[in-house]
């Protein structure tokens, strides 16, 4: 997992903060943008990218929105929903949007690193 290349897309500093003090140890490069629409474009610029932390609740475009941009031309890439308002059914929907996997915050570290081994 050691040269895994990361991306996290959340609006939160603390959360984006948290989530790459829990990867430091385990990726070899980790990026982070704000926003569905800069992480639409990182991902179209950088095909290279293992992962996406997706936040799901973003501002001028959401997870699902971003994630279905994503999977319009890049299929291969694994995308984990996160979201701190998880309500009965928002797993199934980051599902149906193409996202690989969905994690509730606040985000524990082994489960986060259980479900990266799930899918890389």
């Amino acid at each position: 997992m050691k040269d895994l290349k990361i991306l996290i897309v959340e609006d939160d500093d603390s959360s984006a903060t948290l989530l790459e003090m829990n990867l430091m140890k385990i990726c070899k490069h980790i990026d982070r943008v704000s926003s569905g629409s800069k992480a639409v474009d990182k991902i179209r610029n950088h095909a290279d990218i293992d992962l996406i932390l997706m936040d799901i609740k973003l501002q001028e475009m959401d997870g699902y929105e971003a994630t279905q941009k994503i999977r319009e031309f890049n299929k291969g890439v694994i995308i984990l929903a996160q979201t701190a308002f998880a309500l009965k059914g928002d797993k199934e929907k980051a599902l149906g949007a193409g996202c690989n996997g969905y994690l509730s915050k606040p985000i524990k570290r082994n489960e986060l690193i259980k479900m990266i081994k799930l899918f890389i």
